[in-house]
């Protein structure tokens, strides 16, 4: 599991600990009231563990995407969106929320296809 919290800047070290699971795909969770994104894992699940056990995040506002690295795009699905009965998709419905995760993520990791 190869899981790794973006606190700062993104490193090129980053993105390979990242890449470990998925050579093409970086899974994304972020917690969008903390400002606090992890990269990386084989599931979503592994990062939202560590940040609900480790950072104190709430599972209301942890969210799931990802970066497709064929495509050159942040992505909004993952399955720890899936909240019935308000999130009852794998995509961020709520488009607030949505925006609030893609805006963080999209900041955090802005770098990312420089360092692949």
């Amino acid at each position: 599991m190869a899981v790794v919290i973006v606190q700062d800047k993104l490193k090129k070290s980053h993105v390979d600990e990242a890449r470990k699971e998925h050579k093409n795909y970086i899974k994304i969770t972020a917690d969008i009231l903390q400002n606090i994104v992890a990269i990386g894992g084989e599931y979503h699940a592994d990062s939202e563990k560590m940040l609900l056990e480790n950072y104190g995040s709430k599972q209301k506002h942890i969210w799931g995407g990802g970066y497709n690295i064929d495509l050159d795009e942040f992505e909004t699905i993952a399955i720890i969106n899936i909240r019935p009965p308000d999130n009852r998709s794998m995509d961020i419905l709520d488009t607030k929320v949505r925006e609030s995760f893609l805006d963080l993520v999209k900041s955090q990791l802005s770098d990312i296809k420089s360092l692949l």
